[in-house]
This record gives structure tokens, C-alpha cells and sequence, in this order.
């Protein structure tokens, strides 16, 4: 067994930070990407700054092993975007992982060699076996480092698609919109923008800045706005605070208009607009364009002969949900964790990065890492290590505790639902 790899799915920043960390320790490691390229999931928001700088955004491990290579990291007080991120940091990783890294390599399924979920004679005794296509390969451990990007939540208040949702699709987008590219989509339009995090704030602010034909209607479900805007200069990451105090003064010049306790039950169109009805029969109509950034949820059809220990709100590991409750918890306040809150019944199965948060928001880039690092610390013995905390979170400036949403319309969570804030997104202009 000991002879066999640790298989990591996914390429992206916790993916190759665990591969960086398992090349360092001298484990087999071998990271299995989906598409064609490091960050490819990175590389769909390129046009988002982030809200943390460089020194925020390099892991350790990976940062000795580049600087091996003759990497520079770059300046450590700028916030890059997306195609940044990838380009100077995701690109050069993987390129010095080399053949460790395989693109084009998408898992559809992860199971013990020879046993179902099932079955528990000789389950301990047999490796992993990791599907892509018809190839099997048996593995150690495997760190599920996917992301969740590929599972956006819909438009519809109850998880599920609203009633013509789908059929509205050619009018509907699940992410922040590249007016670089999209502006002529947008413009002079009527734009409903669905969502109370860091995405949708990020999605007006840029939307505000159109020509004045632009309308935009910001349906929130909660049911007052309350603290959506964060902690402003209270907040340590100062690009997360900016970009809030931005979009509180879009909204207080007029350019948003408000619709709260808006959750979506019906989607029609009429003449070539869309009616919008939530489940109390309000209506909102003439919308041109919907953006909805109401979160990402984990994909698990895959680990399905996996046994999984999950919480069953959350969709998390168990140890963990109540560490990152959004309930409870920002970003900021979330408790340092590592290999003992992310293992589950199946030997050897971790789910990291966003993945692990199930769907809870506003992870960041270093809780990832320090996550890996946890984790390939146990694999490699190193238990010691492991359980040792090495790191510390910006506080949001909000949040922080109990009973922070204790009235009846404040239902969403300390930090808004669920959104895109992976690793903490900023608008691209300023």
C-alpha cells in the first residue's frame, strides 16, 4: 500500500498546494485535473480581482519548490485577478510538478478495490481505486480538492430550479458578469441580480458602473439587509471591506433598486422579459437579464461507494460543520481546523478546499492550505504536525457569535447566503 500514490483531484490552489506538500515529504503523488490547464476553474472568473494580496495566495510548500525553479513571487501587496493568479503562481506550479499533474483526467468515481460501500470484510486491506473513464488506478489516499464551481445553486428559493428556470436559461447567468465581453449583454438593460454575499455585491457594483439606462433589481431573500454590505473598515481584508462600502453607495445613489424577502418560486417570459415570482406571489417584471450568485454546492455523485461522514445541513464533514456554520461564523471567525475535522469513516478519503465547506461561503485561499498541509502531514506519519495550527484568519468585521441572527428575517446567515467567495472576490475597477 505504502508503495502506492496519493491521488488528488484537482488542479487548482489547494489541489496543487496538496501535491507541492506530498513532493516535499517525498510521497507518490498524482494530481488528476479535469481540464486542460492549472486553475482551469480559476481561469472561468479571470477577470475578478481577489481580496487577498500575493502573500496571502502562495502556499509555503509550493513557494519553496517554485523558488527552486528560480520563481519570484510577485509584489506581496497587490490583489491579483483570476488570470493573474493563474498565470504567475497555478501555471508555474504545475509546470514544476511536471508529470505529476495529469490534465484532461476527469474522475468519475472513487470506490475500495473489490468492496462496495457495503462491505466491510478486507475493506481495510485494500487500496483505493480511483475511476477515469474505463482506467483504474489504486491509490493510498485520495484528497478530493475539486472545488465546487461547477455546482452552482439555482435561481429557485428552495434549492431547486424555480419553475421555468430552465426553460429561461438563454437569460440567466450563475456567474459574475465579464463586461469586458458581456457589456453589450448587460447594458441599458433591466438586470435582476439575485444573492447577499460578496459575488453579488461584486456583480453590482461592476452592473452600477454601465450607462444610466441600465436598471439593476437586487433580489435578496433575506428579509432586511441588515449587515449584507460587511464590515467595512473594520474588515482585514481591506479589498473585501471597500468593495462593500461601494456597493452600499451604489444602492444609496439609486442605481439598485431593492427587493427583499424575495425567494424565487416562478420564472416566465413575456414578450421576450422575464416575470419573476416568489413564493408569497410577489412579482417582479420586465427583466431583461438575470445574474444569480446565490452559492456552489459540492458534487458528490462520484464518492457515492464512499462512506462519507457529512453533515446534513451543511454537506460537510461533520467535525467541521459546526466550525463553519455561516449561522455563526465568518470567515474571520471560523476556528483553525485540519486532518482531524476532514477525515471520515473511509480511510484515507479527505475532501479539501471549498469542497470541504460543503455550502457554507466565504472560504479563502489560506484556510485551504492549511488544510493540506494538515492532512499530508498525517499521511506522511507526521502526526505531530498535523495537529498543529499554523494559521490565522483577517476578521471580516462582522459576525463573530451566537444569536448575531436571531430575528425571525435574518435567515441567511451571518455572511449572506451562500456565494461564490471561494477565495474571496473583488470587483476589477479600482
Amino acid at each position: 500500500m505504502t508503495e502506492l500514490p496519493v491521488v488528488v483531484v484537482g488542479a487548482g490552489p489547494a489541489g496543487l498546494a496538496a501535491a507541492a506538500h506530498l513532493v516535499e515529504r517525498g510521497e507518490q503523488v498524482l494530481v488528476l485535473e479535469a481540464g486542460d490547464r492549472a486553475g482551469a476553474a480559476v481561469s472561468q472568473w479571470n477577470h475578478v480581482r481577489l481580496f487577498s494580496q500575493w502573500g496571502e495566495l502562495v502556499d509555503p510548500a509550493a513557494e519553496r519548490l517554485l523558488i527552486k525553479a528560480g520563481w519570484v513571487r510577485p509584489g506581496g501587496d497587490v490583489y491579483p485577478t483570476g488570470a493573474e493568479w493563474t498565470d504567475h503562481y497555478l501555471a508555474p506550479l504545475a509546470e514544476v510538478l511536471g508529470d505529476v499533474v495529469r490534465f484532461g483526467a476527469r474522475v468519475v468515481g472513487v470506490a475500495r478495490r473489490g468492496r462496495d460501500r457495503v462491505v466491510d470484510a478486507g475493506r481495510e486491506d485494500e487500496p483505493l481505486t480511483v475511476h477515469v473513464g474505463e482506467e483504474r488506478i489504486a491509490a493510498r489516499a485520495v484528497i478530493d480538492a475539486s472545488g465546487t464551481w461547477g455546482s452552482p445553486n439555482p435561481l429557485g428559493g428552495d434549492g431547486l430550479p424555480a419553475v421555468g428556470e430552465q426553460a429561461a436559461a438563454s437569460q440567466i447567468s450563475y456567474r459574475v458578469p465579464d463586461l469586458a465581453t458581456e457589456r453589450a449583454r448587460y447594458a441599458g438593460k433591466r438586470i435582476a441580480v439575485a444573492g447577499s454575499g460578496h459575488s453579488a455585491l461584486t456583480a453590482l457594483v461592476a452592473l452600477a458602473e454601465l450607462e444610466p439606462a441600465t436598471k439593476i433589481v437586487w433580489l435578496l431573500r433575506r428579509g432586511a439587509v441588515g449587515n449584507v454590505f460587511g464590515g467595512g473598515e473594520a474588515d482585514q481584508l481591506p479589498a473585501r471591506g471597500a468593495l462593500g462600502l461601494r456597493a452600499q453607495k451604489a444602492v444609496e445613489a439609486g442605481h439598485v433598486e431593492i427587493v427583499s424577502g424575495f425567494r424565487t418560486a416562478a420564472v416566465e417570459r413575456v414578450d421576450g422579459k422575464l416575470v419573476l415570482e416568489s413564493f408569497d406571489g410577489h412579482r417582479v417584471e420586465g427583466i431583461d437579464e438575470v445574474v444569480v450568485l446565490t452559492g456552489f454546492r459540492p458534487d458528490l455523485s462520484w464518492l457515492s461507494e464512499i462512506r462519507l461522514d457529512l453533515d446534513p445541513v451543511l454537506q460537510a464533514p461533520a467535525e467541521l460543520a459546526p466550525l463553519i456554520d455561516p449561522n455563526v461564523h465568518s470567515c474571520g471567525t471560523v476556528y483553525p481546523h485540519g486532518e482531524k475535522e476532514l477525515r471520515h469513516p473511509e480511510r484515507g478519503v479527505y475532501l479539501v478546499g471549498m469542497k470541504s465547506y460543503g455550502r457554507a461561503p466565504t472560504f479563502l485561499a489560506l484556510t485551504g492550505y492549511e488544510q493540506v498541509r494538515s492532512v499530508v502531514a498525517a499521511l506522511a506519519g507526521d502526526h505531530e504536525a498535523s495537529a498543529r495550527v499554523e494559521l490565522v484568519l483577517p476578521e471580516t468585521g462582522v459576525c463573530g457569535g451566537a444569536g448575531v441572527f436571531d430575528a425571525p428575517d435574518q435567515t441567511s446567515g451571518c455572511c449572506g447566503e451562500p456565494v461564490d467567495v471561494t477565495i474571496g472576490l473583488a470587483p476589477n475597477a479600482g
